[in-house]
């Protein structure tokens, strides 16, 4: 990547830890799948490749969504807000599973007198998708 292709990236307000939160919607129905967090370097790769790289906090490393799932996000578009601290990537979900429990996506629980309740099918088990069983 050259300097002047990079620019972009000198755009976004990085947090204190270098990381900006990163949103990623279906681009075909409009659901939004998770919110995960990038640094620089998952940003650059999520433009290179195509296929949307995250940063996890958890464990302190660079990781391309789906690399052992098979549920890659294929990149539509990726816009940045009007404070330029916030990502939204615009994807196409392969095999229909964002979450690593196995859901359609990460935001199947919600808010009901009080609790959070599981308002969305599991869509495959964890332990039939990854070796370590999540």
């Amino acid at each position: 990547m050259t300097a002047a292709s990079a620019r972009f990236l000198d755009a976004v307000r990085w947090n204190a830890d270098g990381l900006v939160p990163a949103i990623a919607q279906d681009a075909a129905s409009g659901r939004v799948l998770t919110l995960a967090w990038m640094n620089r370097e998952a940003l650059a790769r999520t433009q290179e490749s195509g296929v949307v790289h995250y940063w996890s906090r958890s464990r302190g490393t660079l990781w391309q969504k789906g690399e052992q799932s098979g549920h890659r996000q294929h990149v539509r578009e990726i816009r940045i807000d009007c404070d330029a601290d916030a990502v939204l990537v615009m994807v196409e979900q392969e095999g229909g599973i964002a979450c690593h429990t196995g859901h359609a996506r990460c935001f199947f629980r919600r808010l009901e007198d009080g609790e959070w309740r599981e308002v969305e099918p599991v869509a495959k088990d964890p332990a039939e998708i990854y070796a370590d069983g999540r």
